[in-house]
Parts: C-alpha cells; sequence; structure tokens
C-alpha cells in the first residue's frame, strides 16, 4: 500500500528516508522492498553517515543528481542507471546548477544473479554507474518501474493497482507475493539496463553482411547455428561467407561460435546456479566432457572452479 515518505519504517544508524532531503535521516530497513518516484529542485541531498543496509538503485528520468559512495562519485542524468551496495557512507543531491532531478529509486536486497550483471560496472566502494543504456530500452525501463510500484502496492486479493501515483507517493511491498513481483519488475531494469549498454563496437569497414551474423550468434550463442544457417541468414553462399567473415574478423565462422558460447557459459556460472551440465547444453555444448575441455582452456579453470571464484553473490 503507498504511504509518505515521513511514514516509513527506519533502521537505526542510518542516513535518510529517501524523499525528506534531511541529511542524517533513517534508509529503510533490509527486509523491505521500498520506491518512489520523486522531482526534486535544487537544494535537495541526503547524506548518510553509515551507508544503508540495503541496495538503493536510481534510475534518473529527468534533470540530473549526483551520487558519492565512499570515494566514489558519479553524475546521473536521464537514462542512468546508478547503484549503491550497503554498508558505506553515500549520499545523493540534485546537481549543482541543474533546475531539478526526477528519478525513481528503490531500496531492496539485491538478487544474487545481479552480481554479474552489474560487475563491468563498478566505480569502486560498491557504486555502480551504468550511464550508456541504449536509448531504446529506456521506456520499457519506465514501464517497469510503473509496474514494480504497483506490484508493490498489491495486496494479493484483487488485482494488483494501476498507474503509479502522483510523484513524493513511497510503496512498500509488505506481502511475499508483493515483494517478489516487485523484485522480478526491478531484475527486468538491471538486465535491460546492463545488457543493452555494451553493445560490440564494430571494427571500421566492417561489411554490414558480417556485422549482422555476429549479431546473431551474439543474441543467441546456444542455438545450433551453422556455416550454412549464418550465410543464409545474411543472404551469402557458404563459401562466400566463410571467406569473407574469416578475412574481416580474423576468424572463421565457427571459431566465433565457440568463443560466445564460452562467454555465455562464463554468464550463467557466474549468475545462475544451473549445473554445469545444464550450462554446456544452454551454451550449445552437445558433450559435457567436451564444454568442460574447452572452458579449461579459455579460462584457466574448470567450470566448477570457475563459479566458485567468480559467481559469489553481490556482498
Amino acid at each position: 500500500m503507498p504511504v509518505r515518505a515521513d511514514g516509513l519504517p527506519t533502521a537505526a544508524g542510518n542516513g535518510d528516508t529517501d524523499g525528506s532531503g534531511d541529511a542524517g535521516d533513517p534508509a529503510p530497513p533490509p527486509g523491505l522492498v521500498v520506491l518512489g518516484h520523486f522531482d526534486q529542485s535544487p537544494g535537495y541531498g541526503v547524506s548518510r553517515p553509515y551507508g544503508s543496509a540495503s541496495w538503493l538503485f536510481t534510475w534518473t528520468t529527468a534533470g540530473r543528481g549526483r551520487l558519492w559512495q565512499g570515494g566514489a562519485r558519479t553524475s546521473a542524468g536521464a537514462g542512468d542507471l546508478v547503484v549503491l551496495a550497503p554498508g558505506v557512507p553515500h549520499g545523493y543531491a540534485v546537481e549543482q546548477g541543474a533546475r531539478h532531478w526526477r528519478f525513481w529509486w528503490a531500496h531492496c536486497q539485491a538478487r544474487p544473479s545481479w552480481a554479474a550483471w552489474l560487475r563491468p560496472y563498478d566505480a569502486g566502494d560498491g557504486l555502480y554507474a551504468v550511464t550508456s543504456a541504449p536509448a531504446g530500452v529506456h521506456g520499457r525501463v519506465e514501464t517497469a518501474f510503473r509496474r514494480m510500484h504497483a506490484d508493490a502496492r498489491w495486496t494479493g486479493t484483487e488485482a494488483p493497482p494501476g498507474a503509479a501515483p502522483p510523484d513524493g507517493q513511497v510503496a512498500v511491498a509488505h506481502g511475499s507475493a508483493a515483494r517478489e513481483l516487485a523484485l522480478c519488475a526491478l531484475e527486468e531494469i538491471v538486465l535491460l539496463a546492463t545488457a543493452g549498454s555494451r553493445p560490440t563496437e564494430p571494427r571500421p569497414g566492417l561489411d554490414a553482411r558480417i556485422r549482422r551474423a555476429q549479431e546473431l550468434i551474439d543474441a543467441d550463442p546456444g542455438a545450433p547455428h551453422t556455416v550454412r544457417s549464418l550465410a543464409g541468414g545474411v543472404a551469402l553462399s557458404p563459401s562466400r561467407f566463410a571467406h569473407l567473415f574469416s578475412r574481416q574478423v580474423g576468424q572463421s565462422p565457427m571459431r566465433a561460435l565457440r568463443e560466445a558460447r564460452l562467454r555465455h557459459a562464463a554468464r550463467l556460472l557466474e549468475s545462475t546456479d544451473l549445473p554445469v551440465e545444464r550450462v554446456a547444453a544452454a551454451s550449445g555444448f552437445a558433450s559435457p566432457f567436451h564444454f568442460n575441455r574447452a572452458f579449461r582452456e579459455r579460462y584457466g579453470a574448470p567450470p566448477g572452479a570457475y563459479r566458485t571464484r567468480h559467481g559469489e553473490p553481490p556482498a
């Protein structure tokens, strides 16, 4: 159900209830999913000298804000996702010189699978700045936040509420179903912002058909691609495609596919608890033995050891 910011439960020793703008006020405790949408004027700012017990996710829709955590700093504009991990002194405010800062925010516990998605954006001290999400995902992220706000207010007895209420109103997910639905929406947001913001830079002069073939491989590396199927997808004969791909990319289509499958497998090992055999199958390897050997050659460790080293949940 919706509540005002000044009605939030608090955690001892933390900073601010989002929306009050006062330094030293407490953050929501870690067990809750709490979110809202604010449009703040110059002078608004929050400082938490002890950090927060929960993760904080912010998505800027207009204006500009600045956020800091420990010694890390970032400025956020429209389409930027900034995430602050718990336990580190942090703060945020309207950027100096900006007319306002309109943004969504959410406090919750991050799911372990999000660690791998956020890791490339680590700016230090637990601040993750995703400042390159493509414009094409902005609308869907906004829709997901609105759905998250509605789902968090669901009582479980009737249909979830409709559109999010006016700025300044906060939603707290009290029931387990409401929390899970809200976290699913936030997971979509994190995935959209991070997966779409690291496009592979095309080589200068790369043939558009070869670039398209690379996109087909990257979009679904586990699919049963062959030279013939990839060539058909870009309207080339298999022989012409294989020759052009090898000349422009520097490796054969099947070698590029193998590399993409191994990268995909590494991401699954980092962010899921799927058994190694299922990771192999989902990545396009028919033989678990062949997968183990190829993975060890590529990453210097067998899949199980790689997961132990890189698949830890966010701290």
